[in-house]
């Protein structure tokens, strides 16, 4: 049988004798980095790989040699249990891409060691912003803990999912997970970090759907809970609570649970995070009524230079609406269009709420702008969306926004008539 090296040597023969280049023998189902460590001799094959290369070159997938397939034993263990190994101990992300590759094919291995793998692939979509492809992993996650009967696994999976569901707006559903992996925490007797990590879902969960007094007494549970915990988690239970006191309207609790969060990190200890926290507190900041741009302005300027050495296109994304939002507010309305317009919208990786809120500030642009109708009547549609979505929380801020701007209509027309 033919081992890795021979098998790339043999790719790569019968793709010259082609005369294909790399981009175009890998076509849309493998990355040409993924092609050229194959003919390296860097990477094994999948089988589903080795299938859909032969159908490229037009040859019977024996012209390989008889390679055996990704899953078959060899000296180490099954395949996935040594793609699995190389990718949880490697930072970059080209082992993650061959896990899930192997996953795709390897059914009937331990769904122990296939539940990490997806775990890992799913933290891999959300680091890329890919949400289709996180909710669609993470499904198959919680289906895999399921079948293990782990209260723990079960507990993390539905927090990860009910967390993916929400940011693209089924919020109903998200609910309902996050409170089933809330209950099993507890029931269960699990880790402080699985039941914060729960109840943060729960709790913003909650506050889509409206149920902000829910939100508000589990997110003094949550708070309770981590204290004296993980820096991380309290960061985040506190800044959870912020969240809610905000759509309360509470503006000096908002104030309070943002100052804690912000002493109780270190931008060392979690850079990312750290960044995160002061995109969050701008966001809240500029949520409040009258709008506190100063405090908003100083939290960008923080996390803009953090982002620029440490930012995902996710968290680039996040600062760049942000900041159309604060030119809005400060009425600068040209720099708010140049902000809003710089957006790559063929390529957004942005919550459902905060794309909501996008379109909504474009709304807004319009009727500034001059296109008054055309504006009213996008948020009209927005306020509806947001309903049908079960996001009460959301659409409840579109109305309001909608009644803002039909009473100043109606000031400017009675100062006209005076």
């Amino acid at each position: 049988m033919t081992d890795e090296s021979s098998f790339g040597a043999r790719l790569k023969a019968l793709r010259l004798e082609r005369g294909l280049s790399q981009a175009s023998l890998a076509g849309k189902e493998i990355s040409t980095g993924y092609l050229s460590r194959l003919e390296s001799g860097a990477r094994q094959p999948t089988e589903r790989v080795i299938t859909y290369l032969a159908g490229q070159l037009g040859v019977d997938r024996m012209a390989f040699d008889a390679l055996p397939a990704a899953g078959t034993p060899t000296g180490g263990g099954s395949a996935l249990a040594r793609t699995l190994s190389i990718a949880a101990s490697c930072a970059d992300d080209e082992p993650v891409e061959d896990l899930i590759d192997t996953v795709a094919t390897a059914d009937e291995e331990d769904p122990q060691l296939r539940w990490q793998a997806l775990w890992l692939i799913a933290r891999f979509w959300h680091s890329k912003g890919e949400r289709t492809e996180e909710l669609a992993c993470l499904e198959k996650l919680a289906e895999v803990a399921d079948g293990l009967g782990l209260p723990a696994l079960q507990c993390r999976s539905r927090t990860q999912l009910a967390r993916s569901l929400r940011s693209v707006g089924q919020v109903a559903r998200a609910l309902e997970l996050a409170e089933s992996a809330y209950h099993t925490a507890k029931d269960s007797g699990l880790s402080v970090s699985d039941t914060g990590t729960a109840l943060l879902a729960l709790v913003s969960a909650e506050a889509e759907a409206g149920r902000l007094a829910d939100a508000r007494a589990h997110s003094l549970e949550l708070v309770a809970l981590v204290e004296g915990g993980p820096d991380a988690l309290r960061a985040e239970a506190l800044w959870s609570a912020a969240t809610v006191c905000s759509r309360q309207g509470d503006d000096e609790a908002v104030h309070e649970y943002l100052g804690q969060a912000m002493q109780a990190l270190d931008s060392r200890a979690d850079p990312i995070l750290w960044a995160r926290l002061r995109l969050a507190a701008a966001s809240l900041y500029l949520q409040s009524r009258p709008a506190l741009t100063e405090e908003a302005r100083i939290c960008l300027a923080q996390a803009e230079t953090a982002l620029l050495l440490i930012g995902t296109p996710v968290q680039q994304q996040e600062l760049l609406v942000l900041q159309a939002h604060l030119a809005f507010e400060e009425g600068r309305y040209a720099d708010a269009r140049a902000a809003h317009d710089q957006l790559d919208f063929d390529n957004l990786v942005l919550t459902y709420r905060d794309r909501i809120r996008l379109q909504t500030l474009d709304s807004l642009l319009l009727i500034v702008e001059g296109h008054e109708q055309e504006g009213r009547a996008r948020l009209k549609q927005l306020g509806e969306e947001a309903r049908r979505a079960s996001n009460m929380d959301l659409a409840a801020e579109i109305w309001r926004v909608l009644a803002e701007t039909l009473e100043n209509a109606a000031q400017a027309g009675t100062a006209d008539r005076r």
